[in-house]
Order: C-alpha cells, then structure tokens, then sequence
C-alpha cells in the first residue's frame, strides 16, 4: 500500500501557526478524498479535516472548524492543513490519509493507504 508522507510539524506558541504537508501518489491524489488525523498521547486518532477528490467539499470536526483549512495542490499531488489559532490542545502526531470520500474519513474507516509516520505538533501554553 502507498505510504504518505507528512511533514512541516514543529513547536509553535499558542495562537501560533503552522501548515503541514501530504504527499502521496499521484492516483490516489486524484482518485480519493484525503483527510487530516491527530493522535495525541491516550487518545484515539480522530479526522480534523477532510476534502473531497476534486476538491470541491471539506468537512471539518468541532473542534478545528474555523481555525483550521485543508486544500489540495493539483499541480504538485499534495494535500496541505493550514492551521492558525493554535491551542495548547492541538498537540498531536498529525498524520494524513484517503478514502472514497469524506464521510468515511470521518468515520475512520475505507482507508486506501496505510498509516504514514505522521508529523509532530506541539504547541505551548
């Protein structure tokens, strides 16, 4: 299975921010829905945003809404998460993924990729 590959974490203060990268092949680029994940330490994994393959629909959970923009690059086969207004509880391992479309990224489930090494988010209080 393709691997992503996500990159652009670091350390930032609250209300920092920061973007992060997703690379993956250029057929599932194109193909399926790419969403973003966080894990952070005793929590289960949970979508944070989700676009659909043309781009053309995003969905974001609660907690991110607002603060947070998923986007596509076409050119480049690339999936970006701009996030602003970061939080001391937005410290997570950020990790990206695909499936058939947004409500099953959201569901965690469909999953055409596996599981990349995601990319470190830690912002302090």
């Amino acid at each position: 299975q393709v691997q992503p590959v996500e990159s652009g974490g670091g350390l930032v203060e609250t209300g920092g921010s920061l973007t992060l990268s997703c690379e993956t092949s250029g057929y599932i680029f194109s193909t399926y829905a790419m969403g973003w994940f966080r894990q952070a330490p005793g929590k289960e994994r949970e979508c944070v945003a989700g676009i659909s393959w043309n781009g053309g629909n995003t969905k974001y959970s609660d907690s991110v809404h607002g603060r947070f923009t998923v986007s596509k690059d076409k050119k480049n086969d690339m999936v970006y998460l701009q996030m602003s207004s970061l939080k001391p509880e937005d410290t997570a391992v950020y990790y990206c993924n695909a499936a058939t479309n947004t409500d099953n990224l959201a569901a965690g489930r469909g999953f055409v990729s596996s599981w990349g090494q995601g990319t470190q988010v830690t912002v302090s209080s």
